[in-house]
């Protein structure tokens, strides 16, 4: 009977990671589709093909050494290993919590599960130094993001290794459920390097310093990209909480989707006030990065508020995303679609809300955790930046940014219908 337990259990949590693990897959399409219709119609076609060739790049770098420096759990050349049944249902046995003490699965749907985020935490790049970066300089920082500065800092965080074997995050109480550190400051942190090194597009700032809006090209296109999101994200936040095979965590499990729903319930609503505020106008763009905004600040603990807790957490990422927004172009640091505060900034405070709901963790701990992330993946990503910089050059010339990266990388414009023929 123990027996066919085990099974049973094997079976749920590993098919619920995979679906889990599918939908933050489905993430990379939410990506394309936002970036592609934030950026102008001579730009679409590259950002794109950025998007789709990265997901390719981490998942064979995550394969060839990413998983290795994270968790130690080998190359993976010859395949994942099958489960050792006999053994297995031993040492669960000698539990005194008995089949449902812990998450039970397949080592290979853990390494697809993984793999996906750290796709995501590219994807978040893309964006950012998207209309005026070369396409091969974009791909050569995403098989080193995905190989190497991902992974080692995921091996401090999820990992449980120690930080240059100094200090253990684990020790100060650090806890990030589902990744607004892990992935989204990450990923915000190695974007800012890059805009800080490649500079503002031509045009952005005028001579008095303001900024000029460059509008997307598709916005329902971007209003589509971010519904993706939003459905991916319940794979991201609730196969996070790893097992689905017993009454408490498909409680744990409900409860997560529904507080990521309302997070960005809230984060859309007050992003929407804002902009109304600010601009007398409703923005969609606002709105729709207020959203993510709100997904972004309850990643690091969906399991622990009440529902209208996470409304109210959503709702102050969709304020604290409208104005990091502003205040970027006010630095003149050039994000095309606002990357960098939505999961840069809004990471942040992700990271620093858990002890509010969360008793083990403490605000010291997410603060040495966010510390050390940020420090890592920034400094890393800006050696390599500065390194392609020198070798190979980051930047398209002025001439190949005014007529669109699409001709002059890809070659395809993404609308010749509604565009000057490059012929």
């Amino acid at each position: 009977m123990q027996e066919q337990i085990f099974h049973l259990q094997y079976a749920m949590d590993t098919f619920y990671f995979l679906v889990c693990g599918a939908l933050v897959m489905w993430m990379a399409a939410g990506f394309a589709m936002l970036e592609g219709g934030l950026v102008r119609s001579k730009n679409t076609t590259e950002i794109l093909t950025k998007n789709f060739a990265l997901y390719a790049i981490a998942c064979l770098m995550y394969l060839v050494c990413g998983y290795q420096f994270m968790y130690g759990g080998g190359f993976f050349l010859t395949g994942i290993e099958a489960i050792d049944v006999d053994a297995t249902l031993a040492g669960f046995a000698e539990r005194e919590n008995g089949f449902t003490g812990k998450a039970i699965y397949s080592k290979a749907s853990d390494f697809f599960f993984q793999v996906v985020f750290v796709a995501t935490a590219m994807s978040i790049v893309s964006g950012a130094v998207a209309e005026r970066m070369k396409l091969w300089a974009f791909f050569a920082f995403a098989v080193v993001m995905t190989g190497f500065i991902y992974p080692m800092e995921g091996s401090w965080t999820w990992g449980g290794q120690a930080v240059f074997g100094l200090y253990t995050l684990a020790d100060f109480g650090f806890s990030d459920f589902a990744g607004s550190g892990i992935v989204h400051l990450a990923g915000g942190a190695a974007a800012l390097a890059g805009v800080l090194l490649l500079g503002a597009r031509k045009g952005k700032y005028g001579k008095d310093g303001k900024a000029h809006a460059f509008p997307g090209a598709n916005m329902p296109m971007a209003t589509l990209g971010t519904l993706i999101l939003w459905l991916g994200w319940f794979g991201f936040n609730g196969g996070s909480m790893l097992k689905l095979g017993d009454i408490g965590n498909a409680h744990g499990v409900a409860m997560v989707f529904v507080n990521t729903n309302m997070a960005a319930v809230g984060g859309a609503l007050a992003a929407l006030c804002m902009s109304m505020l600010l601009f007398r106008k409703a923005d969609l763009t606002m709105v729709l990065n207020g959203a993510l905004a709100g997904l972004v600040a309850i990643t690091a603990e969906p399991s622990t508020p009440t529902p209208l807790l996470a409304t109210v957490f959503g709702a102050v990422g969709g304020v604290l995303v409208v104005c990091s927004i502003i205040g970027l172009d006010k630095l003149k640091i050039d994000d095309p679609v606002g990357a960098i505060s939505v999961h840069g900034v809004v990471g942040l405070f992700g990271l620093m809300i858990v002890p509010v709901t969360k008793e083990s963790a403490s605000f010291t701990g997410q603060l040495v955790g966010a510390a050390t992330i940020f420090f890592w993946v920034f400094a890393t990503s800006l050696l390599v930046w500065y390194v392609l910089k020198l070798v190979v050059g980051i930047r398209v010339t002025e001439q190949e940014e005014y007529d669109g990266v699409d001709r002059s990388e890809c070659g395809i414009e993404a609308y010749p219908e509604f565009v000057a023929s490059s012929k």
